[in-house]
């Protein structure tokens, strides 16, 4: 038994975002990429802005001593400091580096706080659809995810929630904005989740953790803002990533902030340091920490995310699919078409539909939601474009039977 056996049976059921990627690439290969609209994999495409590229090269060549080094493993003293002041402006609450460590991006993040706050049987609320990963980060730690379901508009069901809180509850993880929905939560919403999560806790004396995973938290469109969790809730944990704001994915960069009034702040911050070390990151990338302290009020160009929204709804609604219009992220969730008397379409088989015109959407299954399919829309607006003839042929051949 070369292979444990809880990965042998994940690798069976392993991400269908990164199995549509993969058969994108085959299908790539057989017709060319330009015939391929691949539009499964949250990948940014967009550049990082000027400024990352002139502070890296700045930083990187310097030759102070210790500068690749180790540092202490919550990340650079300064660093943290200045990513302080970003929560602080965007969360208004007093913090400073000491409530900061330094992640390997948002999945690092949450391995870590999991990690730190997760006993045997612990469980771990989320709201569906959620994003994927969610299931195996909590069981690495021996958590369970319990899943709620959303209200039709995708908000957060907040009586839902507190039917599921027990005395196992660990922590209800949010994802504001939404990936794959493109919801915002808004203020209302997360102080009534505020309001069951303190009642909950005077009742069994246990008070679980909010945790809001946020690398799109600067993807907002049409003005949304994005509400502050820290000051919505003493119990708070923030997870951030620069994947989205800066486009810098493959860079694994983030940051874990907490609530500075935390009832147990010390014990927490230190189990964040301890896991950081033991789950094998050790810390933050060097470089990547004294580029992202420079840039903390920079970001990728928005309005190329709205022009895009624009123009993928512009062809969704003439070809006839419905979708929830999002407030931020680059994502589209869109109904699969009914068929027959089903209440609701089959969306691993409408993905095959499309794939047959090649499209490559994901399947709402995957993120805890059958009758719906996500379609990321970070790639080149030609290509959105480009894909209006193969969505309506897909239509067409649907209603055709």
């Amino acid at each position: 038994m070369a292979v444990a056996d809880a990965v042998r049976e994940a690798l069976g059921t392993q991400s269908m975002i990164r199995k549509m990627f993969e058969e994108g690439a085959l299908l790539k290969k057989q017709f060319g990429p330009e015939n391929v609209f691949d539009f499964s994999l949250g990948n940014p495409d967009v550049d990082p802005p000027p400024a990352f590229f002139d502070t890296l090269k700045e930083l990187a060549a310097e030759k102070k001593k210790g500068v690749h080094g180790y540092m202490p493993n919550g990340g650079f003293p300064d660093v943290r400091s200045a990513i302080a002041r970003k929560v602080e402006a965007e969360h208004g609450v007093k913090v400073d580096g000491s409530h900061i460590v330094m992640s390997a991006g948002a999945a690092g993040g949450l391995n870590v706080v999991l990690k730190s706050i997760l006993n045997s049987g612990d469980e771990v609320i989320v709201s569906k659809p959620y994003f994927m990963e969610y299931r195996p980060y909590t069981a690495n730690h021996g958590g369970r995810l319990i899943e709620v379901d959303a209200l039709p508009d995708f908000n957060l069901d907040v009586a839902a929630i507190r039917e599921k809180l027990s005395p196992r509850t660990a922590a209800v993880l949010i994802n504001s904005p939404h990936n794959p929905t493109g919801r915002i939560y808004p203020k209302e919403t997360l102080d009534a989740l505020a309001a069951v999560l303190n009642e909950h806790g005077k009742v069994c004396g246990r008070y679980p953790y909010l945790v809001a995973d946020e690398p799109y938290r600067e993807l907002a469109y049409d003005g949304a803002v994005v509400p502050p969790v820290l000051s919505a809730y003493s119990e708070s944990i923030v997870v951030y990533s620069y994947s989205k704001s800066l486009s810098l994915p493959g860079e694994r960069i983030g940051f874990i902030a907490i609530n500075p009034d935390l009832k147990d702040r010390d014990n927490l911050l230190g189990a964040l340091v301890y896991a950081t070390r033991i789950l094998g990151f050790v810390n933050a990338p060097a470089l990547m920490q004294r580029v992202v302290a420079e840039l903390v009020s920079v970001n990728v160009d928005i309005d190329v995310y709205a022009r895009r929204r624009a123009a993928f709804t512009k062809i969704l609604d003439e070809a006839g699919i419905e979708y929830n219009k999002p407030q931020g992220a680059f994502y589209l969730f869109c109904k699969a078409p009914k068929t027959g008397a089903a209440p609701q379409g089959d969306d691993l088989a409408f993905v095959e539909r499309l794939k047959k015109n090649l499209i490559l959407g994901v399947p709402g299954s995957g993120f805890g939601t059958p009758g719906w399919f996500r379609l990321a829309y970070c790639v080149d607006e030609k290509v959105i474009n480009a894909s209006r003839a193969a969505f309506l042929k897909t239509m067409e051949d649907f209603n055709a039977g």
